[in-house]
């Protein structure tokens, strides 16, 4: 039995446990569709999925309700697939382990995937609730809602009956949600080229590391360290300083994860070995200082490593360097309509870099359409200044 058995309403929690004991991040949630859609038929409700995957379950109106307005209770399916960087977990396999904290339930080293798999358990128990009484009910579960909305897009019209929605993909009780930011996926292709590591340099890895990381929907305002931008802001302050050679950088995992951890390996001549020890234990002082009440494990490393792998010429170098380092990240506007809330946001998510390119994975949100265009525009500026190839999709 599992320890959120203990919780109330039990029927929720327990629904809740068998969610996470079933893996569903983005992409791969079909096992627990499955799942869901045997539920549903072994307590006799009307079942349907369409062509994306998404699921429809219908109840009828509790006897006396029939002419009550239809309502749709609506949740997605997947979850955001985090974990800490000491912990081996295939989110693909392995369940997730949900475990009381005080008064909060998380997971043990991962993210728990309550968005929106509290919402889904919420939807179900209500559906299985004999004592609830409603009128005509539906509950909508869409697909991979977390990497690109592809269920809410694939919906079909006029497969919903009802005509009121209620979302259960919130974040504070006891509010009410006005809108939904639209999400625009930003790709910035940077190509690069390289020539051999002098000899007499020295190798090393850069790892910034034990920052949160987060949602970039829910946590954007927060001001949490992002691994990608604080980890670029070292080289461009010092890579030509120390006539640097940059080998390697990658950071983040997903756009839609504030990033909690980069890494560059990079190579100095024998005589700089020094210079550069002594900059990467200011800049962690540094950052330490500013970070101070938001990122309390950051730490940044410098380890000799082995290397056998060309470095970027001077010209890639600075140009990839320039562009993520001039890449906005963070709140881009508030709004002036609802006080306290980010209308337009950007997060710089993920950076992958191969022999001959690098990648940099932007996430837009914006509350308007002109907000995304805004920032669209923004960042197709900086790649065509740079040289690199960009790409824009979503909504």
């Amino acid at each position: 039995m599992s320890e959120l058995s203990q919780l109330s309403p039990q029927p929720l929690w327990d629904i809740f446990a068998k969610i996470c004991s079933i893996p569903h991040p983005s992409y791969h949630e079909e096992q627990l569709a499955e799942y869901i859609v045997g539920w549903a038929k072994e307590k006799g409700f009307h079942v349907e999925r369409d062509q994306v995957g998404n699921i429809l379950i219908r109840k009828p109106a509790t006897a006396g309700m029939e002419n009550r307005k239809p309502v749709v209770l609506q949740a997605h399916l997947d979850m955001v697939p985090q974990k800490n960087n000491d912990t081996v977990h295939d989110f693909t396999k392995d369940p997730i382990q949900p475990y009381i904290d005080g008064e909060w339930v998380k997971a043990r080293g991962t993210t728990l995937g309550a968005d929106n798999g509290i919402g889904m358990a919420s939807a179900l128990a209500v559906l299985a609730d004999e004592n609830v009484v409603h009128g005509p009910l539906e509950v909508l579960l869409t697909m991979t809602e977390e990497a690109g909305m592809d269920g809410a897009f694939g919906l079909q019209g006029n497969w919903l009956q009802a005509d009121i929605l209620i979302n259960t993909d919130s974040e504070e009780e006891g509010e009410i949600y006005m809108g939904c930011a639209g999400g625009i996926d930003f790709t910035s292709n940077l190509h690069l080229d390289r020539e051999a590591v002098p000899a007499g340099f020295e190798t090393f890895k850069l790892t910034l590391k034990g920052l949160k990381g987060g949602h970039s929907g829910g946590e954007i305002h927060v001001g949490l360290g992002n691994a990608n931008k604080l980890l670029v802001r070292f080289l461009a302050g010092h890579a030509e300083e120390l006539d640097l050679r940059l080998i390697d950088f990658n950071g983040g995992t997903l756009r839609n994860a504030i990033p909690r951890e980069a890494f560059a390996t990079i190579a100095v001549a024998a005589d700089k070995v020094d210079v550069l020890k002594s900059l990467v234990n200011t800049y962690q002082e540094i950052l330490k200082n500013e970070l101070a009440e938001k990122e309390k494990n950051l730490a940044l490393l410098l380890d000799s490593v082995a290397n056998d792998k060309a470095a970027l010429i001077a010209k890639s170098r600075d140009t990839f360097i320039r562009l993520l380092n001039a890449t906005p990240n963070g709140v881009i506007r508030n709004s002036d309509v609802a006080k306290g809330v980010v209308e337009t946001s950007l997060n710089v998510g993920v950076v992958t870099m191969t022999d001959n390119n690098v990648e940099i994975h932007c996430l837009i949100r914006s509350l308007i359409d002109s907000g995304k265009d805004y920032v669209v525009s923004m960042l197709d500026s900086l790649g065509k200044l740079a040289g690199a190839k960009t790409e824009a999709k979503g909504a």
